[in-house]
């Protein structure tokens, strides 16, 4: 794997510290403290680069988890999807997955301190990009540690008059070091069910979720949801630690995701739920409103 160069980010309150690589798709690697490490590594960031097995913190971008076809159609443009080409990766079923940036290096810093990171992607500047999404737009991510949080933000900024679909997310892997995971609480808003099937596709059902704190143990997640209130909290505890996630704005869909076989929990902004792109129900951003999401990553 070539080197890349990491940007570590200092709390100016705290011993808390967040890495992040933008020359491979600037994908966070790590929120630690004093060695305690709180998110999930899962198989490391040259499997990231190789392979697109996600870690730490990934963009899901231009759409979030699985499309149930290889296609897609926005205002009567039909855009055709090849598993391997331009980016596309597929899942064990042939689902299209988490879009096409994984370990993307087009990503330039424009701005950094101790504490903050600016990067930008002219997603409308790469033609394999535009086979795969075809509605230009330049991509920033302002990431910011302070007051033990991380916060993410990413303003999507259409470059032409074609508005662009809103349907990405984002993956944040989290753990809580030294507790065994059938130990951790999980404690979630409340919000819609949206079940999905044994491909982790969106049935076409809903039901209410009330919300609430529940131990793990065995359990295991792989859920979407929509209705997300704004602002809303989740959070993942456990000893004496807890991580929340904060959907601050722009996030009205989530998924939440905790294998068996792996001692992290997902929880996942995202623009719009599952299968959006194929389904409709998106917002847009447009030429003279670009859109901003934002949400936060709490350590205490």
């Amino acid at each position: 794997m070539p080197e890349f160069e990491s940007v570590t980010l200092v709390d100016p309150s705290s011993s808390l510290t967040a890495t992040f690589v933008p020359e491979a798709g600037m994908v966070g690697t790590s929120l630690n403290e004093d060695g305690a490490e709180f998110l999930g590594q899962r198989r490391g960031l040259a499997a990231y680069v190789s392979d697109a097995k996600t870690m730490g913190i990934p963009i899901l971008y231009p759409w979030a988890n699985r499309l149930s076809a290889n296609t897609y159609e926005v205002d009567d443009a039909v855009v055709a999807l090849s598993a391997g080409t331009d980016g596309v990766r597929t899942d064990e079923h042939g689902a299209p997955i988490h879009g096409v940036l994984a370990a993307h290096p087009g990503w330039s810093v424009t701005s950094r301190s101790d504490n903050s990171l600016t990067a930008e992607l002219d997603y409308g500047a790469d033609p394999r990009l535009l086979m795969v999404f075809p509605f230009p737009h330049v991509l920033t991510q302002r990431v910011t540690l302070a007051d033990r949080t991380l916060t993410i933000e990413t303003t999507v900024t259409p470059t032409t008059a074609t508005s662009v679909p809103l349907c990405f997310g984002y993956h944040p892997y989290l753990r809580i070091p030294d507790v065994p995971r059938a130990e951790w609480t999980l404690t979630t808003p409340g919000m819609r069910h949206l079940p999905v099937d044994d491909s982790g596709i969106p049935t076409g059902e809903h039901s209410a979720w009330a919300g609430g704190e529940a131990t793990l143990r065995d359990t295991t997640y792989d859920d979407g949801f929509d209705q997300v209130p704004a602002g809303a909290v989740f959070a993942l505890s456990g000893g004496d630690r807890r991580i929340e996630v904060t959907f601050e704005r722009g996030y009205p869909a989530a998924q939440l995701f905790a294998p068996s076989a792996d001692d992290v929990v997902g929880i996942e902004p995202m623009a719009a739920p599952t299968d959006a792109l194929r389904r409709g129900g998106y917002r847009y951003a447009v030429a003279s409103s670009p859109e901003v999401a934002q949400f936060s990553i709490r350590v205490s």
